[in-house]
This record gives C-alpha cells, sequence and structure tokens, in this order.
C-alpha cells in the first residue's frame, strides 16, 4: 500500500532529526543539560498551547526555558502585573507553571471539562512571591489502555490537540498513544504470510481496538478499511510529535506476542498457545516469545513502529492480562524474551506495565531488570492493607487510580484517600514509589477529581483536603461564593469522599441498566449500592441554584450545575426502583401506575436537562464516527462500532453471558430517550399489562431489542438545547426533600474491566 509504506519512508526521511532531539527532554531520568548560553529547549510548543488556551492574556506571559537539574523537574512564576515570567524544564512543565499560577494567583480554573478563565481580568494579577514548585515524582503518567474506546475512537485533531494541552497544564509527562496501532500490525504481519484482507478482518473497529491490543479478543467491528487504517496512523502519528514537543513521552504499544489465528501454519517456527476466551470473546492467539518466530515479528513490528510514529523511551505492554494461558510457556522466560526483544530494538526503553487484579505476576517482575520497569498501579486507593515493594518486589511503580470505569457518567472519587495515602506511601522508608498513574477508563468528567489528582505530583508535603476544596470552589466560578463553597463542601463531604475498601469509582444510576425490577447496577461490575449520602448531592443542587448571577456565565458553573442536577435525579432511581418493585408484588395497579408514570417522566427530565449541554449530548458522538466514513457502508460500520461500545458492548454472547452489556453506561441526551427511556417504557408496559391481567409479563429478547437500536442511523443533535438553570431548577423541584443519612457500606463484590 503506497499510503503507509510510502508516508513511512517520507516520514523517517525527513523527521528523524526532529523526533530524536524532541524526545530527550521527556525522560524524566535524563537531565536536560545544554551548552552555556543556548536554550535548554524550544518554547514555542508551550506558547502556542497557551494561545489556544488563554488567547487574550497569552502576551502577558513570558515562558523562560531552564535545564533540569539531577532533582528533577521544577516550574518557578514571577513578575509584576501585566508580566508573568514561568521558568520550567519542558514546555509542559513550564505549562504546569502557568496553571499553578491561574489556580493560586488569579483564582480561575481550566478543567477537564469546564473553565472559568473568561474571568480573568484584562490585566493578569502580579504573583505576590516567586512561586517555585518542584515535581515530587519523575513519572507523570496518564492514560488507561481503554481511553480510546470510551472516551471516543473517532475523536478529531482538534479534540487530540486539546486533550495533549490540558495533560500538559496539569503536570503529565507520560502519556499512553495507542491510535494508529493497528497500522503497525498491519503492516509487520503482512510480512508474516497473512493478506490485507486477512488482516483488516481481524483488527477490530476502533472503538473496539483497545482490548484487541490487550489479547482480550479481535475483529468485532470491523473490517476496517484500508483508508481507517492510514487515518488513525496520521492521526496517531501527530499525537506523539505534539508530545515530544512538549517535552512529554509518548508511551507507545510493545510487541508481546499477540497474533492472528493460523500463525504456526504459515511460520513452522512459531507455535502459539491459545488464550480461550474473555467474557464472551475468543482471544487472538500468543505467539511463544522463547520461539524463532517471536524476535523476529518483534523487529518487524518495532522498526515499523518507529517508521510511523518515532521512537520512545516507554513502551506498555501486559503478559497474560485478564485470565491469559501461559501453557506450557515459563512465564519467565516469556517475560526475558519479550524484554529481550524490546531492549533489542530500543535500548534502555522502561516496560510499563498496569497494576491490575493480578498483574503483573512477580514472575514477570523478577525475571528482568527492575530498573527498566514502571508498575501503573490502578488500585493504589482501591483497597486497604497494599504494600507495594513487597507485592513488587522493590520494582519502581506510580500511585495510581481508576475512578472511572467505561466513561459513567456518575461523580465521586476516593479523593480523601488520594490525599492521605500518596503522601505515606512516597515518603515511607524503602518507598519504591516513583510516579503517578491516573487511568479513568474514559476521561472528560469529574473535573476536580482529575485535578487533585494530578496536582499531588506538585507537592512535597500532605493535602489538606477540605482546605483544597475550598478553593477550588472560588476558582472553579472565577470567585468567591458561600453558596458554591457550601456545594462543594457537600460534594466533597459526599462523593468526593468514598472510602477504599472495595471500590474506586461510585455507583452508575439505574435508569441506564437493562430493566429488572431487582436492578442494583446497570454495568455488571459496578458498585451495587450507594456509596455515598445522596443527600449531599441534592442539597449541593440547591446551593448551586443560588450562586451570584455573576459566577453562573462561567463554562465551568454551567457544566457542574447540569452534572450535580444530573447525579441527583439519577440517585433518585435508587429510591424509587423499590417503590415500583414493592408496588407490582403487592399488585396495586394504581400505585404501580403512579410510580412508574413517575420514573417515564423522571427519563424526560433528565433527557431534557442533559440537552443543554453538549457534552452531555449524544450527537457529537455519533457524528465524530461518521465523519471518519467516505462511502455509506464505512460511515454506518464506524456508527454501529460507536453505539454499540455504549450498549451491548458486542455480540449475543459478550453482551449477555459475558456481562459486557452497559458497561459503558452514561447518561447522554439521546440516548436516555432513545435507548434507555425505550428499554424502560417497554419493560413497564409489559409489567402493566401483566398486572392488569392476571398473566405473566412478555418475556423480552433485551439483545435484539437493543442491537437494533446499534443498528439504526437516525441523526441527534450536536448543539445544546433550553436553559440549565431552568432545567436544573425543574430536577431540583421534582425530587422529594431528602432526610439526610449516613453513608452506607459498600454492596458487592470487587470488579471491573480495565
Amino acid at each position: 500500500m503506497r499510503s503507509l509504506r510510502a508516508w513511512a519512508a517520507l516520514y523517517a526521511a525527513t523527521a528523524l532529526v526532529l523526533l530524536t532531539t524532541a524526545l530527550s527532554p521527556a525522560s524524566p531520568s535524563t537531565a536536560a543539560a545544554s551548552p552555556p548560553g543556548k536554550p535548554a529547549f524550544a518554547t514555542h510548543p508551550a506558547k502556542a498551547a497557551l494561545a489556544r488556551l488563554l488567547p487574550r492574556h497569552v502576551s502577558q506571559f513570558s515562558l523562560v526555558p531552564v535545564s533540569r537539574p539531577a532533582s528533577g523537574d521544577y516550574f518557578s512564576v514571577s513578575g509584576r502585573a501585566g508580566h508573568v515570567r514561568v521558568q520550567g524544564t519542558s514546555p509542559a512543565v513550564i505549562l504546569s507553571g502557568v496553571n499553578w499560577y491561574l489556580k493560586y494567583t488569579a483564582k480561575v480554573d481550566i478543567g477537564w471539562p469546564g473553565r472559568s478563565a473568561a474571568r480573568l481580568p484584562r490585566t493578569l494579577p502580579a504573583p505576590t512571591d516567586t512561586i517555585r514548585k518542584h515535581a515530587s515524582v519523575p513519572h507523570r503518567f496518564a492514560l488507561n489502555d481503554t481511553d480510546d474506546g470510551y472516551s471516543g475512537a473517532y475523536r478529531d485533531w482538534a479534540s487530540y490537540e486539546k486533550q495533549i494541552d490540558l495533560l500538559a497544564l496539569h503536570g503529565v509527562n507520560e502519556v499512553f498513544v495507542q491510535m494508529g496501532a493497528d497500522a503497525v500490525y498491519y503492516e509487520t504481519l503482512q510480512e508474516f504470510g497473512y493478506s490485507e484482507e486477512e488482516l483488516r478482518s481481524w483488527i477490530p473497529g476502533p472503538a473496539h481496538q483497545p482490548w484487541w491490543l490487550m489479547q482480550n479478543m479481535s475483529g468485532f467491528g470491523g473490517p476496517v478499511s484500508e483508508r481507517l487504517i492510514q487515518q488513525r496512523a496520521d492521526l496517531g502519528r501527530r499525537i506523539a510529535n505534539r508530545l515530544r514537543g512538549l517535552g512529554m513521552t509518548p508511551v507507545l504499544p510493545g510487541y508481546y506476542g499477540t497474533v492472528p489465528p493460523g500463525f504456526t501454519e504459515r511460520n513452522p517456527t512459531g507455535p502459539v498457545v491459545p488464550q480461550g476466551d474473555w467474557v464472551g470473546f475468543e482471544r487472538p492467539d500468543w505467539l511463544d516469545p522463547r520461539s524463532e518466530a517471536f524476535p523476529r515479528v518483534a523487529a518487524s513490528f518495532y522498526r515499523h513502529q518507529r517508521e510511523l510514529f518515532g521512537e520512545s523511551t516507554m513502551y506498555k505492554m501486559d503478559l497474560l492480562h485478564e485470565g491469559g494461558r501461559p501453557g506450557d510457556v515459563p512465564v519467565r522466560d516469556a517475560a526475558q524474551a519479550v524484554m529481550n526483544a524490546l531492549q533489542t530494538a530500543r535500548p534502555g526503553a522502561v516496560w510499563t506495565l498496569i497494576g491490575w487484579q493480578n498483574n503483573p505476576s512477580t514472575q514477570i517482575i523478577d525475571a528482568v531488570d527492575k530498573s527498566k520497569l514502571l508498575i501503573v498501579d490502578g488500585l493504589s486507593d482501591r483497597y486497604n492493607g497494599l504494600d507495594r515493594e513487597a507485592t513488587w518486589h522493590g520494582a519502581p511503580y506510580a500511585f495510581g487510580t481508576i475512578p472511572n470505569f467505561g466513561g459513567h457518567t456518575t461523580v465521586g472519587a476516593n479523593t480523601a484517600v488520594w490525599a492521605e495515602r500518596f503522601d505515606q506511601w512516597r515518603t515511607k522508608p524503602g518507598s519504591s514509589l516513583s510516579g503517578i498513574a491516573y487511568m479513568p477508563e474514559g476521561t472528560g468528567g469529574n473535573p476536580v477529581a482529575y485535578e487533585l489528582f494530578t496536582e499531588l505530583a506538585w507537592r512535597t508535603g500532605p493535602l489538606d483536603h477540605r482546605a483544597w476544596f475550598d478553593e477550588y470552589a472560588e476558582r472553579r466560578y472565577g470567585g468567591a461564593d458561600p453558596h458554591a463553597a457550601r456545594a462543594w463542601e457537600l460534594l466533597r463531604s459526599g462523593p468526593y469522599s468514598t472510602p477504599s475498601g472495595t471500590w474506586s469509582e461510585s455507583q452508575d444510576s439505574l435508569f441506564t441498566a437493562r430493566p429488572r425490577l431487582t436492578a442494583t447496577t446497570a454495568a455488571s461490575w459496578s458498585p451495587g449500592a450507594m456509596r455515598y449520602d445522596p443527600s449531599t448531592v441534592h442539597r449541593a443542587l440547591a446551593e448551586l441554584l443560588k450562586v451570584a448571577p455573576a459566577l453562573r456565565t462561567t463554562d465551568a458553573y454551567r457544566f457542574d450545575l447540569v452534572d450535580v442536577a444530573r447525579q441527583a435525579l439519577a440517585n433518585r432511581s435508587r429510591a424509587l426502583l423499590p417503590q415500583i418493585k414493592a408496588a407490582y408484588d403487592a399488585k396495586d395497579l394504581p400505585r404501580f401506575r403512579e410510580r412508574a408514570a413517575e420514573w417515564k417522566s423522571d427519563l424526560a427530565l433528565l433527557d431534557r436537562l442533559l440537552a443543554t449541554d453538549t457534552r452531555f449530548l449524544l450527537g457529537p458522538w455519533l457524528e465524530d464516527a461518521k465523519s471518519w466514513g467516505r462511502t455509506k457502508a464505512e460511515r454506518a460500520a464506524a456508527e454501529f462500532d460507536a453505539r454499540s461500545i455504549l450498549t451491548t458492548w458486542g455480540h449475543r454472547s459478550g453482551s449477555d453471558s459475558g456481562g459486557l452489556r452497559d458497561y459503558a453506561n452514561r447518561e447522554w441526551s439521546g440516548l436516555v430517550s432513545d435507548f434507555y427511556a425505550m428499554r424502560w417504557t417497554t419493560y413497564l408496559d409489559s409489567l402493566d399489562t401483566a398486572l392488569a391481567t392476571g398473566r405473566a409479563p412478555v418475556a423480552i429478547d433485551w439483545f435484539a431489542l437493543e442491537n437494533s437500536w446499534n443498528q439504526q442511523r437516525d441523526s441527534y443533535p450536536v448543539r445544546a438545547s433550553g436553559d440549565p438553570v431552568v432545567m436544573a431548577t425543574a430536577v431540583l423541584d421534582a425530587l422529594p426533600t431528602p432526610a439526610p443519612a449516613g453513608p452506607p457500606a459498600g454492596a458487592g463484590s470487587a470488579g471491573g474491566n480495565s
């Protein structure tokens, strides 16, 4: 194919020098020394990002590069009114210094999502004193393996550019980049006997590719077109280059043995280990890393990856993830072979693994040079009694969190655990903690959680949880307000103070559950009960509606108001459904109809509320997918891929028996009205008929009903409509006044699908 091969050759010939030089500042282990009198690096990437973030104020910032000392990254902020000077050890670190100034001097917020920077005065205020902050850890990692699937596999460059700007602004220096990995496999495996058509059928649709890269499944949502593979490679290259330009490390997928069916028949020196299934999907085969074929496939993989995306110093891969089978292959030998292939291709590179369930095995850790490992822990805040130094035999690790599964719209996180535990683990004798890792399965929600967690890396002492939230309430809307302060104190003490022990995210909404009277969760692995006192969210909504009119104009206020109102209404589902069940069990038809009517009314109200903010619309998600297709068939395939990841997730077996249905449930306008409300109306009407006739309810083929929606092609609005204040007020008026109660104990067993 001229596309990828010719592009790769041109890219390698024209950009290798640029990529190599841009890469070195990104490595936390390398001091960015520079000759006397010569800048340590170019600041124009930071200036360009700042122009996008603060176009009216960018000229008032002076950005100054400094070499990174042996002690690690730091930034300093000084200057006078209208002339703010920010020094830093990389372009991204400089942006982190700008953000600290915005938060703690100018007192405005650029969140993810929501911002109050429009309230900045024309002339920027002067820092009272010189501010200097040192990174407490060298590794500041972001993004889950699932991010592209649950945050939007069909986003455009503008969306990724914004994401990168916000990651840099909040101090991140290592970002997992999987966009375009399909092109690497596509090019590599053609050298080992596979046709283009075979590979395009094996590669899943973009929304499902993260699980293919984790060796969990293949093919679903495909076949993909050659043009789609090229488009994704082009975008992945652009993402990686932008990260390098900002002095950040693009963490690329490594090769650990995934191959399509029939590999040994084509390559007799390449025995494979069948991997069984993963929640209803057949897993790809695993090429024995000890085999003669493995180092040749790995070398080809890394060569094509370098040609397409340049080099990195970090590569992410997880052997035998979530139930993988080693067969007769000693795990220690496999780990050594995988590491040898990586070091042959990229000497000195760091192998990055996720800490999740029983991953990584100590057999892997003990088999290789631990100095070339980094474990990004997804469970640091989830369980108690953890000793990562003992569990991982002293391997370096990053304190991490997965505060969101599947991109759920629910609010909340174990932020109080973060504030206490991170500093304790970092400073304890013999600590191997060397980073943080922010790894929600889907990004773009819970802005306060993202802000607090990433800030930990720039604090060298304990964080006062209550005081931090108090300051956040002021800058979030660009001014002090007693009602905003009370609202955020309620949210802090409720959904943002959930405890460790069992869960790292809050409960999801029962409005998004496949209908049943006994439903306690929408996603199979979500908490089965409230994790906090729901009255805190209800009362926070009442306080937000009293915030001063001048502060209501900010984007942050409008997002938070809709989000908190949405959560208050979602929490009502957990009180209302048992009432519906009680009426049905008692065969009380009038009472049942009254409560069922309230349920349906709440769903309609929820959809109208969500329609007031573009970030809660289904339309952009689907239009993004369709925009990648050139033909009618390509657009239909992309839309099915994007719809199904939210609903059934996959085929009937994975959805029903595997439990994947509604894993990525989220409350979005359009999805609520045409999918969730459609299901509940069908169900409640069947129960109504059963009560009225005395017959058993008619059985419903839920997968068939759900998958028919996946295959629809109707359009949804891409622009918000309605007034968020009016609709949030309507939600408050519709909710019964709560009686405060203590937070309930967590229910159910731990689980999840990272």
